[in-house]
């Protein structure tokens, strides 16, 4: 069977503690087989007979809601696609350099026209942004505390449903499971440095 990552929004931030303990279980009790979670921010790896999509994000979503007491929006990848969003480069060596973040936005659907326009209109002398199918990249040249960008003016500008990594976090996932080869240790360049995005 294909492994399947689930990338969950809402997971030990902003007063929502749930253990990967409990949340293998909830996955577990959906049939999924070889439930694993991936540092402690809603990362969680599975393996099923069903189709990635929007049903099973939704089926995931809902017992989450009903288990947990609040909503997890929830964004579903094939390995192949998370092996494939590990080797993107939307960004230049150059313009990785000294940034102080570089995160990928998970998002339900690709952006129309007018979406990408209206991301490129929050671009700043700090915040720089490329889209590559269902995903956002964001580079930040100082530390994302200090962008007036979050999740919440993403979605509200958007009109659509995210949930932020740092670009480090994909890449140490894909290498988890031999989708990529494992980054250098000690590896520090921009982008590749560890902790999350604002979510």
């Amino acid at each position: 069977m294909p492994r399947l990552f689930a990338f969950l929004r809402a997971i030990n931030v902003g007063g929502h503690t749930v253990t990967m303990a409990e949340l293998c279980r909830l996955f577990e009790g959906l049939g999924f087989k070889g439930v694993e979670t991936f540092i402690a921010s809603g990362n969680v790896s599975f393996t099923s007979r069903s189709r990635a999509g929007r049903a099973a994000e939704e089926r995931i979503e809902k017992c989450l809601h009903a288990s947990l007491g609040f909503e997890v929006a929830t964004f579903i990848r094939t390995d192949t696609e998370v092996a494939a969003i590990a080797r993107y480069r939307p960004f230049s060596a150059a313009q990785l350099r000294g940034a102080g973040a570089f995160s990928v936005g998970f998002l339900t659907e690709p952006l129309g026209a007018p979406a990408i326009k209206a991301l490129m209109a929050l671009k700043t002398e700090i915040d720089n942004f490329r889209v590559h199918g269902r995903e956002l990249y964001w580079l930040c040249q100082k530390k994302q505390s200090e962008s007036l960008v979050s999740n919440a003016v993403f979605e509200r500008t958007l009109r659509v449903r995210a949930t932020f990594r740092n670009v480090n976090t994909v890449s140490r996932l894909a290498a988890k499971y031999a989708l990529i080869p494992a980054p250098p240790s000690g590896a520090g360049a921009a982008g590749l440095r560890t902790g999350e995005a604002k979510r």
